[in-house]
């Protein structure tokens, strides 16, 4: 009889998971549609709401942490948005984005790639991750004040949200359920040029290049190391294993050409395939004695 019922009722086969970078492009124009989002702008909030809006149909818990910083132009009420997905194990494994623009006077700076383009990949990955049966807890960071409030942007006046979130996560006796951060950020350049940071952990450096050659992505995550200074410093010096996937080399950085059209769909696919195609070996040496 079983047999004969498993006959009559064959298993429908699991479809792969999959990024879909049309969903992430739209991500992508609506923050752009908000204007310049820098911390503590109206604009902003906007953004966060529309976030927020994402992470709620994608069926995902989330909270806001709020918190007052200390900048060079006084105090900005910044905000940090945290989505859980729950996995078979509590520890976690943070995926993070900022999602303010910087602030300039000079000119309008819209952030398609910095970090319109980072902030909807996660929201992508988001939903596709919600799907999916994950080894360890899922945590979604999306992280007010990287951008500096000045111009010059020196330590300490930038990564205020991540700041603020390590050391929320020490007094908490949090921090240590967080095994591995994935830093997004610019990684909407229509000429995509990801090369390994130095201040990233060596092992997720070599899982995600390794995940990049094997789908045919190697002349995009190119292996000649540089160092960049981003959201992920903090988690470094608090001791989690992070990674920082960037594309620096991006003329329109910091100028009023960072628009919608210096980036593309093909690049946040490219770099979603890769996390997507790395996070079972992340899970697999992070569970490994």
């Amino acid at each position: 009889m079983a047999c004969g019922a498993d006959a009559q009722n064959p298993r429908t086969p699991v479809a792969p998971l999959k990024f879909d970078a049309s969903k992430a492009w739209t991500h992508l124009q609506k923050q752009v549609a908000f204007g310049p989002r820098p911390a503590g702008s109206a604009a902003l909030a906007a953004c966060r709401q529309y976030i927020e809006s994402q992470l709620k149909a994608s069926g995902i818990a989330f909270r806001e942490q709020p918190f007052d910083a200390m900048t060079p132009a006084g105090i900005i009420k910044m905000t940090n948005v945290v989505g859980t997905i729950p996995g078979r194990r509590p520890e976690r494994i943070a995926l993070a984005t900022h999602y303010d623009t910087k602030r300039f006077r000079e000119f309008t700076f819209l952030g398609a790639s910095d970090a319109a383009s980072s902030t909807a990949a996660v929201l992508e990955l988001a939903r596709v991750l919600k799907m999916r049966q994950n080894e360890y807890t899922i945590e979604l960071l999306f992280l007010d004040g990287e951008e500096a409030v000045n111009t010059q942007g020196r330590d300490p006046d930038n990564a205020y949200g991540s700041k603020y979130y390590v050391r929320a996560a020490q007094q908490a006796g949090t921090l240590g359920g967080l095994k591995t951060l994935i830093l997004l950020d610019m990684i909407g350049d229509r000429d995509l040029d990801i090369r390994p940071d130095s201040n990233s952990a060596r092992w997720l450096n070599e899982i995600v290049w390794t995940s990049a050659a094997r789908l045919g992505y190697g002349s995009t995550f190119i292996p000649q190391d540089f160092t960049v200074e981003d959201d992920h410093l903090p988690f470094v010096e608090a001791g989690v294993q992070s990674i920082d996937i960037i594309d620096l080399d991006y003329p329109q950085w910091h100028t009023g050409q960072d628009d919608l059209d210096h980036v593309s769909a093909r690049s946040l696919q490219i770099v979603g395939d890769v996390v997507l195609d790395a996070l079972p070996q992340i899970e697999r040496q992070l569970s490994s004695p």
